[in-house]
């Protein structure tokens, strides 16, 4: 059974940082296409970042670039987002999801798999 287990949320204060990290069990993780996602009350849920399985390419949403930075360790089955530079609006439930493709997608549905999510506060 694949399992995804985000951890690193928090509250913090504008202009501060925090590192999610997303642990993957069940599935040969090198091989997969990782990405986050947020989901803000009310909205729908967004694409974040998205990096392949080699970690040799990455893509980010405008909303977040520059400020955050994916990556990945194969070795730990684990996917990383330092967050720096932290507004309010990054306010949101972040989640994890792997792909059941080697690349880069940014589409939801391209998914297969999700973690539970873990809530980042970022007050003014």
């Amino acid at each position: 059974q694949v399992q995804l287990v985000e951890s690193g949320g928090g509250l913090v204060q504008a202009g501060g940082s925090l590192r999610l990290s997303c642990a993957v069990s069940g599935r040969t993780f090198m091989r997969y296409g990782m990405g986050w996602f947020r989901q803000a009350p009310g909205k729908e849920r967004e694409f974040v970042a998205a990096i392949n399985w080699r970690g040799s390419s990455t893509y980010y949403a405008d909303s977040v670039k520059g400020r955050f930075t994916i990556s990945r360790d194969n070795a730990k089955n684990t996917v990383y987002l330092q967050m720096n530079s932290l507004k309010p609006e990054d306010t949101a439930v972040y989640y994890c999801a792997t792909n059941n493709l080697a690349g880069i997608r940014v589409v939801v549905t391209d998914y297969d798999y999700w973690g539970q999510g873990t809530q980042v506060t970022v007050s003014s």
